[in-house]
């Protein structure tokens, strides 16, 4: 039978890192994975980043869907029809807002047969664990019903700081193991049980959140990826997008993380959706973003004359 792993995290808590790993791990260890990856915007773009280590053909990518409510049919279709294969293995990584507790409770109805009982895994961000203001008990539910809690963000945190966030984590499901992703072992992973934790009652409205996505045209230099980044209001938790530098010959991919750090990487390839702007959060609107492109841009045009 075929083992169906979910991960779910808050935004920016590290789950394509900790994908990523798992997908090289269990490929080194024999087996076949085939990602499903959600997103509010343009799930296409982290999809095709993995195509270095999966074949495009056993990558699905959901966008634009809840899958712990509106999108859970397309999901477990999704699942079903996943083609049979020698020592198969099914990751999925959900939104940064999905209601973690609900996603395994639908999930778990009405899959063939051949798949084990999903198991989850939640990624917490030790430096910023329970600092999400009044987002702090969508993070608190992320992790209630996970078999396994992987740390992240350990660096420039000191020892208190990690005892309090494990005390808090076991306070708040005491039977899900705790690692770092340094001692993650991926044959430990299929032994795993699904949690049979009790769950807090979670207002699952609170998951919805807005988000958009607009055209990003070739910029000049990165310091207007720095500029858009921060022109976009903090309510806005989450920014991606991929561009052009002007005399570069690969594109760019960036994030914006909901403590206000930016990332910037190669982009591996040519974005088959061409070069977007994606935010997710309140205040996510196209006007919003194409102000803080032109800005950006205007900016550059004075500082070079």
């Amino acid at each position: 039978m075929e083992s169906i792993i979910t991960v779910v995290g808050f935004l920016g808590a590290g789950k394509t890192t900790l994908l990523r790993y798992l997908i090289a791990e269990f490929i080194d260890n024999g087996w076949n994975p085939f990602i499903i990856l959600n997103d509010y915007e343009n799930a296409n773009m982290d999809a095709q980043q993995l195509t270095q280590q999966v074949d495009f053909n056993n990558i699905k990518a959901l966008s634009g869907s809840c899958i712990c409510c509106s999108g859970i049919m397309e999901l477990r279709n999704i699942v079903n029809r996943i083609p049979k294969r020698e020592n198969g293995i099914t990751l999925i990584e959900a939104n940064g807002t999905s209601d973690a507790c609900s996603l395994m409770e639908f999930l778990g109805v009405g899959l063939n047969d051949r798949f084990l009982p999903p198991i989850q895994i939640s990624v917490v961000d030790v430096k910023n664990w329970q600092k999400r203001g009044e987002h702090n008990e969508l993070e608190s539910n992320q992790i209630q019903i996970s078999s396994l809690i992987v740390l992240t963000h350990l660096a420039n945190t000191g020892k208190n700081r990690q005892a309090l966030v494990i005390k808090e984590i076991k306070e708040l499901n005491p039977m899900a193991k705790i690692i770092t992703m340094d001692n993650l072992d991926v044959s430990l992973l299929l032994e795993l049980l699904p949690s049979t934790n009790g769950v807090q009652k979670f207002e699952h409205q609170k998951t919805h959140w807005s988000s958009c996505s607009s055209d990003l045209p070739n910029l000049p230099n990165s310091d207007c990826i720095y500029a858009i980044c921060k022109a976009l209001p903090k309510c806005i938790l989450r920014v991606k997008g991929c561009t052009k530098i002007e005399g570069e010959s690969n594109y760019t991919y960036f994030e914006r993380t909901p403590d206000g750090e930016v990332f910037i990487r190669p982009f591996k390839g040519v974005p088959i959706t061409g070069t977007k702007l994606l935010t997710i959060g309140q205040g996510s609107d196209p006007y919003i973003l194409e102000k803080a492109i032109k800005s950006s841009l205007n900016t550059s045009k004075l500082l070079n004359k």
